[in-house]
């Protein structure tokens, strides 16, 4: 049956409302994101002592400095200040990322945050470490970074934390000005050819030799306002951020990484 002139006309204006409400409707806000209990227990970690690259792992950061980095906005030479062995963000000048592309990997990271560091939760010496990094700004999957000795804030969003998605399971926080390390152990999702995801990213990963993620299964991408979601991508740079937030910067050193793509390695995810 055809409807008639006057009934499409009224059928217009019934949807005029709907369309009108969907615009108006309230947008996400980041802290509907945030989780604040229960808080992970302290854990005091062992003493600090640098762990050296085994033979078959590629430096990414010692004596070859800034070598293996570039700006993410530009991928021009990376701009961070580097003295001897130590690498340090440079306020203002921007991400970082690998030249070379990884897959999964082992990772092993020190970081640093300075002594006498002020501010309070997110902005107490806030960067991240982005185990891929898919396009500009902060697109990726980030572990943490940040200031957790004795300084609360969102438990989802403290060191260690897989951003908005996984609480550590131990705040394994030495004082400013120590050194602390991740190890990481990183398997990258795969996607099939139309795009849509096949099997998630998995992340294990370790602060100061404490266990703080067990072959967690990733809900997407890090996001700030909203639900974590994927996006096909292949072989990625790995990221480190310049957050911006007005406290000391933090410094980075020893950092290697082993590639899990050998026929001897096996990588297998929970079914």
């Amino acid at each position: 049956m055809t409807p008639s002139r006057h009934t499409i006309t009224a059928a217009a204006f019934a949807i005029i409302p709907i369309g009108y409400a969907l615009a108006q409707a309230p947008q996400p806000r980041p802290e509907e994101t945030e989780q604040w209990s229960p808080e992970p227990p302290v854990v005091t970690p062992g003493s600090a002592v640098p762990t050296p690259p085994p033979s078959d792992a590629i430096v990414l950061l010692g004596a070859s400095g800034l070598g293996e980095w570039l700006s993410t906005k530009d991928k021009s030479p990376a701009k961070w200040r580097v003295e001897g062995p130590v690498m340090t963000v440079a306020k203002g000048t921007g991400n970082i990322e690998t030249k070379r592309k990884f897959t999964s990997y082992q990772l092993h990271l020190e970081w640093r945050i300075p002594q006498g560091i002020s501010g309070t939760g997110q902005g107490r010496g806030n960067s991240g470490l982005f185990l891929a990094s898919t396009g500009g700004g902060d697109a990726g999957y980030e572990l943490q970074i940040l200031d957790s000795y004795r300084n609360k804030t969102y438990v989802n969003g403290q060191a260690g934390s897989v951003y908005k998605q996984y609480p550590p399971l131990a705040n394994a926080m030495r004082r400013p000005g120590e050194w602390q390390s991740y190890d990481v152990v990183w398997i990258a999702p795969s996607f099939a050819a139309d795009g849509t995801l096949k099997t998630p990213a998995y992340l294990t990963a370790f602060h100061n030799g404490v266990l703080i993620q067990n072959n967690v299964p990733l809900g997407g991408e890090t996001t700030y306002i909203g639900k974590p979601q994927y996006k096909a991508h292949g072989p990625s740079s790995i990221k480190l951020q310049d957050h911006g937030d007005p406290s000391q910067p933090i410094s980075f050193r020893n950092i290697w990484l082993r590639e899990l793509t050998s026929p001897s390695v096996s990588i297998r995810s929970p079914k």
